[in-house]
């Protein structure tokens, strides 16, 4: 059996690896283990010298890396650099946020007693890696798992297992070997890796019906998970935002990496003091995009990673037409085009009920409604059964405060979007998720608590 990668643009074959087969699983899992009970006996100080000279491999091998992504997913070149900037910039926030998180907590004196807490890892930590991100979604998790003292046995997506490759070759032959380990296994395989009892912790970024199937997996065994299943994330206009700017940045939020961000806009709500001139200003932004090879330089906007896409995307436009939205540009995939490309697209009086304003689109479009006031866009906003990040644009601080007090997001943006700071926890609501990575927390949720209580005195 045999994993064929198709670039996105042209339809060629960029890579074919082999599935592991049993024999290669069991070994993987196996050196992973044998690697975790010597890697999490190192200091803190220790096995961050160790990451450190991991993270200079990467850097080593930097012109490779953004290339395979690219050719993979089709993510531009420039997005692509930017995106191994961040994985850098992700770990060494980790680096330096690890000392605090995982030093113990002392607790308060008590004569003859000795008490404290301390952050123990798990094991194995079985990380199942996204493509629209394929150097950040994992080096979430590979970092600071392995600064808690972990082990990580690495499964990425079938359509970008060249990075799992490149990430488990720059940690799996260090001081200590095997730190990182990738697979190439199927969906059956992957459910029997959750239930092997080497593997200690399951991360997952993907659907909410992949998601589901990895709680219940793990539930079976009673061992954690981190889900992080993407959302609906919306953004108001406030009446005194700064228009020009609020255009700029929720253009680029929908149509950054063609649209296929977990935390990308996926609806506006606009006051209706605003609304027209939104309209006018998003139009204008979204024409100007330029589509093409992705390793062009000049290319602004990527085709998509899945050709089947192209169908989904087509129809949400079609349910929110015939529920009553206008299409003002866009709508439908680029005729007569080897490549994924869907046109960025323009909706305006899109209906709450529509399917693009109730689902993860996925893709380089901006449906928009007009709101009368703040209460109208909150109650809009928090109607969804996702909750990963929400945005506020206004120059009100006040109204921001608000409004983060009422919504249900996990992060919550002012004149901001589509944005992960490393030093604040990642974390989403209801079908958005459940657990955390990056900022202290991530680390929290990559260990278990171990009390220590003795007695000093008899």
């Amino acid at each position: 059996m045999t994993l064929t990668v198709v670039n996105p643009y042209d339809q060629s074959t960029v890579a074919q690896l082999p599935f592991d087969t049993e024999t290669q699983i069991t070994e993987k899992l196996d050196r992973a283990t044998t690697a975790f009970s010597a890697w999490r006996r190192l200091s803190l100080d220790q096995r961050a010298a160790i990451v450190r000279s991991g993270l200079a491999k990467l850097r080593d091998n930097s012109e490779q890396i953004v290339r395979d992504v690219t050719l993979q997913m089709g993510k531009p070149l420039k997005q692509a650099q930017g995106e191994l900037a961040t994985l850098f910039d992700r770990a060494e926030t980790c680096l330096e946020l690890a000392a605090d998180a995982l030093s113990p907590d002392i607790l308060p004196p008590q004569p003859g007693l000795v008490r404290r807490i301390e952050h123990v890892p798990l094991g194995v930590v079985f990380d199942i890696a996204a493509w629209n991100y394929p150097l950040i979604i994992p080096i979430n998790v590979i970092v600071p798992a392995l600064l808690c003292g972990n082990t990580v046995l690495l499964k990425h997506s079938a359509k970008t297992p060249l990075c799992g490759r490149h990430l488990a070759e720059a940690f799996g032959n260090l001081a200590v070997p095997d730190l990182v380990t990738d697979v190439v296994i199927n969906h059956d395989q992957t459910e029997q890796l959750i239930a092997d009892h080497r593997v200690h912790h399951v991360s997952f970024t993907g659907s909410v019906a992949g998601g589901r199937k990895i709680a219940r997996y793990a539930a079976e065994r009673l061992i954690d998970t981190g889900l992080e299943l993407g959302g609906n994330d919306p953004a108001y206009v406030a009446a005194d935002a700064d228009l020009d700017f609020a255009v700029a940045n929720l253009v680029d939020g929908a149509c950054y990496n063609a649209g296929q961000s977990c935390c990308g806009v996926e609806r506006v709500y606009v006051h209706e003091t605003l609304y027209d001139e939104f309209l006018s200003k998003a139009e204008t932004a979204l024409r100007d995009y330029r589509l093409g090879d992705p390793l062009d330089e000049q290319t602004t906007l990527g085709p998509l990673a899945s050709r089947t896409a192209l169908g989904e995307l087509e129809q949400q436009v079609r349910d929110a037409v015939d529920r009553g939205a206008r299409l003002l540009c866009g709508g439908s995939r680029v005729p007569d085009q080897s490549g994924n490309f869907f046109q960025p697209t323009l909706l305006a009086d899109v209906p709450q009920e529509s399917v693009v304003m109730q689902e993860e689109s996925f893709g380089p479009i901006l449906p928009v409604a007009p709101v009368a006031d703040d209460a109208q866009a909150l109650a809009l906003m928090n109607d969804s059964r996702f909750g990963l990040t929400a945005s506020v644009w206004t120059c009100d601080q006040e109204r921001a405060e608000r409004f983060a007090g009422e919504l249900n997001a996990g992060t919550i943006f002012q004149n901001r979007c589509d944005y992960l700071d490393p030093a604040l926890p990642w974390t989403g609501v209801g079908e958005s998720g459940k657990g955390s990575t990056l900022s202290r927390y991530g680390f929290w949720h990559l260990t278990r608590r171990k009390s220590i209580n003795f007695r000093t005195e008899t």
